[in-house]
């Protein structure tokens, strides 16, 4: 049982791989499977209660591993690096088509908006830590909102993944420019003590003329 449980899931997602959303009925995801269309029905209930399981279960399977490598990160840089290679990674899966197919599902959709975050949750939750610990003892640290971060650097690589399949080059220097900001953010992290102190000043006069 709990065999065919993840035939269907793996199922649904080739699916919607091979076919886009529109293409994930019962029949096209139980012989995808190899399996009898009504065993999408006795295990999940419906199509669309699947396709959130296979949703999460996908991404699950991606991001736990991705979560375990970054506890090996140690810098800006090197969180960057393996932003790059799993982006190509995910591209090469045909992960991308995937999930554009659920982000565009999700507009009209309650239910599968509600299982894509929580997918995308997956994601942010890791990188928001590891943010947290690298930029720790940064001067603009205190400045930054590491979980509103954390999402805009998720919502950036979705796009870019997106973005990537009309205009390579330009997802290229997108992902470039995003390198060298980690470098400018090494450079500030090297400052001496008293440049840390008037760069912090500076940070938070800033920080509250934008109110």
């Amino acid at each position: 049982m709990a065999d065919t449980r993840q035939r269907l899931i793996d199922g649904a997602i080739d699916t919607i791989r091979a076919h886009g959303l529109t293409g994930a009925t019962a029949r096209g995801i139980a012989a995808t499977a190899g399996v009898n269309q009504a065993l999408v029905f006795y295990h999940f209930g419906s199509v669309n209660e699947l396709l959130k399981a296979a949703c999460l279960a996908a991404t699950r399977a991606r991001a736990e591993p991705f979560a375990e490598r970054l506890d090996e990160i140690t810098d800006l840089r090197q969180l960057l690096a393996l932003g790059r290679t799993l982006h190509a990674e995910e591209r090469d899966r045909g992960n991308v088509m995937v999930l554009a197919q659920l982000l565009a599902g999700a507009q009209t959709d309650p239910d599968l908006a509600e299982a894509t975050s929580a997918s995308l949750q997956l994601w942010i939750t890791p990188i928001e830590r590891t943010l947290t610990r690298l930029l720790a003892a940064s001067p603009v640290a205190e400045l930054i909102d590491t979980a509103g971060l954390a999402r805009a650097v998720s919502a950036g690589f979705i796009g870019l993944e997106l973005y990537e399949g009309v205009d390579a080059d330009g997802a290229k220097a997108a992902l470039d420019a995003l390198d060298r900001l980690g470098v400018l953010i090494e450079v500030v992290d090297d400052l001496g003590p008293v440049a840390v102190r008037a760069l912090r000043g500076k940070l938070r006069r800033t920080a509250k003329n934008l109110r």
